[in-house]
């Protein structure tokens, strides 16, 4: 069986706390999110973390803003990755 490619790593200090995001491509898709990505990006400040989008088996495509959390409607990776430090610059 392939294994995962990762697809972006980056690390970063901003704002006086992390922004990490993580993107690999998969297989197949982690269920019940339909496309071939498996995605991780944070970003976490005073070990609080205020943004998070992920694609966890089982709750499939979402985000974690101020502790609430919503389903996402995972478009690209280009996409996601702009969304995402839109909801960081509105935590800044």
């Amino acid at each position: 069986m392939p294994e995962a490619e990762l697809v972006l790593r980056t690390r970063s200090q901003f704002e006086g706390g992390v922004v990490e995001m993580v993107v690999w491509k998969v297989p197949a898709p982690v269920p019940p999110s339909s496309h071939p990505f498996k995605y991780r990006l944070v970003f976490v400040r005073d070990g609080q973390r205020l943004v998070g989008y992920d694609n966890e088996r089982g709750k499939g495509d979402h985000k974690h803003v101020d502790g609430r959390e919503w389903n996402y409607l995972f478009i690209d990776i280009e996409t996601l990755v702009c969304d995402f430090l839109r909801d960081v610059g509105e935590k800044t």
